[in-house]
């Protein structure tokens, strides 16, 4: 008998936590959206006035895409957090379940909100005059007669609503919000398709399942069956049961949150320290896929306890910093800044992880590229892709100018597809991460950069301000400190994005851990 494939090992490992937290939060959603939605239908129902302003807010919202409501939603809660802790003392958690909650209430409200206004104004008059002949007032008219008949075009309402938010849900992982789109995040930029089709399958299961079970409410509702409506609230229930029970204890439990951003090497990280923690008798989970400045303000703010970052990323994005400074300065004016915050900079990790301008080999030789500077002259006539932040961030400004980079056509996409794009020549330069694997795989040349207009980017362990002082904590981290060199982690990462090897960056963190403790 063949072993199992590890991918799919570690896809039903992970299963009761995403499963859990998806239907947490979509089904907290969609009853939030609800309670809030079905009252302002009934009352712009008959108010005309009310009725336009409350539709085209409602559709206004989901014109906005999922993964931008849910991102605007996090800063925004971020500094009301601090406003009341300024003046309350009072600060809560804008990380994770808070901004997804609100972005899925949001996006739940149209189809109940519609619905509502439809099927009350779609009743016939003349049974509205019968009930108010019979003696009823307006209120008991509404409530014995009117909602009864509607309910049925209400509860499509709610299907579409619950779809909806099922599927959105699996958006909020950058914001820090466990959910199923952790599979189809990492997957995809691990090139393991096992993992996002999963994750895909899961999500629409549960839609599937969760609309199918508010169908036969519905149709309970119209035929006025209410054993069909007991099954349906019932099957709700179990699917709830059935998610929540098994992952209950692991989110009670999980006292060590540790943070990793969007791309392998920090998946492999992330996961190697949740492995050295488990290992000194620490519980751990992860929050994979943040943004950079998500997982650092998450990080100061005590949300997660720990995660890798780079020095130039923190000089340049955080600090604000314009210049280059030799990389002793660098760490040695982090370190400080980083003190004023509460945030412990326990060490490097032994490798550094720029961000860089790279070329297929074959390429740049035709060309004659060997630097950037070479690259200037050539730019007009090149296309330059690039991931999602490097374009916005200030380490680009500073590179641009200070060789007055202009390309003919610059694109935005996600890394995974970047490298490939630069392999089959549908770009000619990417901002590549020097210390990713992928470099050599694809048979990539690493620009030089003889302006040094990049700042040094030591990959550097961080932790929160809550457990700077958990002896254990720092205890079971501090042997990574120094332990990882540039082709370790080349080679762990190229293990992890690799689809051949069936691996995942769980697998890709145990053999560097097995590396680690052979030196």
């Amino acid at each position: 008998m063949k072993d199992t494939d590890p991918r799919i090992a570690e896809a039903f490992a992970r299963l009761p936590e995403y499963f859990g937290n998806h239907v947490l939060l979509s089904l907290s959603a969609l009853a939030l959206g609800i309670a809030i939605s079905l009252p302002l239908g009934i009352l712009a129902a008959r108010n005309a006035k009310l009725r336009w302003p409350l539709l085209a807010v409602a559709s206004l919202v989901q014109t906005i895409p999922g993964l931008a409501l849910l991102a605007l939603f996090y800063p925004l809660l971020l500094g009301l957090s601090n406003l009341t802790a300024m003046a309350f003392n009072a600060p809560f958690s804008a990380f994770g379940f808070l901004p997804s909650l609100l972005a899925l209430t949001l996006y739940s409200m149209l189809p109940v909100l519609r619905n509502t206004i439809t099927g009350l104004n779609g009743i016939d008059p003349a049974i509205i005059e019968a009930a108010q002949g019979a003696g009823m007032t307006p209120a008991q008219s509404r409530r014995m007669v009117e909602l009864p008949l509607a309910l049925p075009v209400i509860m499509a309402g709610v299907r579409t609503a619950a779809v909806w938010v099922i599927g959105t849900a699996t958006l909020s992982t950058p914001v820090g919000q466990t959910s199923l789109g952790n599979y189809i995040f990492t997957g995809l930029q691990t090139q393991n398709w096992v993992s996002v089709l999963f994750g895909c399958v899961a999500a629409a299961t549960l839609a599937l399942v969760v609309d199918q079970l508010l169908a036969l409410m519905e149709s309970g509702v119209k035929r006025r069956k209410r054993g069909r409506i007991a099954a349906g609230v019932l099957g709700l229930l179990l699917v709830t049961a059935a998610a929540l029970v098994p992952g209950y204890a692991q989110r009670v439990s999980g006292s060590y949150v540790i943070g990793a951003k969007t791309f392998t090497e920090q998946f492999v990280l992330a996961a190697l320290i949740e492995q050295r923690l488990q290992n000194a008798g620490l519980h751990a989970t992860r929050r994979d896929g943040l943004g950079s400045t998500v997982a650092f303000d998450a990080l100061s703010n005590n949300e997660i306890d720990a995660y890798v970052d780079y020095s130039g990323t923190l000089w340049a994005t955080q600090m604000g910093r314009k210049d280059v400074r030799p990389r002793e300065e660098v760490l040695r004016e982090l370190t400080k800044w980083l003190e004023g915050k509460g945030v412990l900079l326990l060490g490097g990790m032994g490798f550094e992880n720029s961000y860089a301008l790279a070329m297929k080999r074959s390429r740049a030789a035709e060309l004659g590229i060997k630097n950037i500077a070479d690259l200037a002259r050539h730019a007009p006539q090149l296309a330059i892709a690039a991931d999602y932040e490097f374009l916005v961030r200030p380490e680009w400004a500073a590179v641009r100018d200070a060789y007055g980079l202009q390309f003919r056509e610059q694109r935005q996409m996600q890394s995974t597809f970047m490298y490939e794009a630069v392999s089959t020549g549908e770009a000619d330069v990417i901002s590549a991460f020097s210390s990713d694997g992928r470099i050599k795989q694809y048979d990539l040349v690493v620009l030089e950069d003889p302006k040094q207009s990049l700042p040094p980017y030591d990959a550097i362990l961080l932790v929160s301000p809550k457990r700077a002082k958990d002896a254990k904590f720092i205890a079971a981290l501090k042997p990574l400190i120094g332990a990882i060199d540039v082709e370790l982690i080349r080679e762990a990462s190229l293990l992890a994005d690799q689809a051949e090897n069936k691996q995942t960056p769980e697998g890709a963190a145990r053999w560097l851990n097995e590396k680690i403790g052979k030196r």
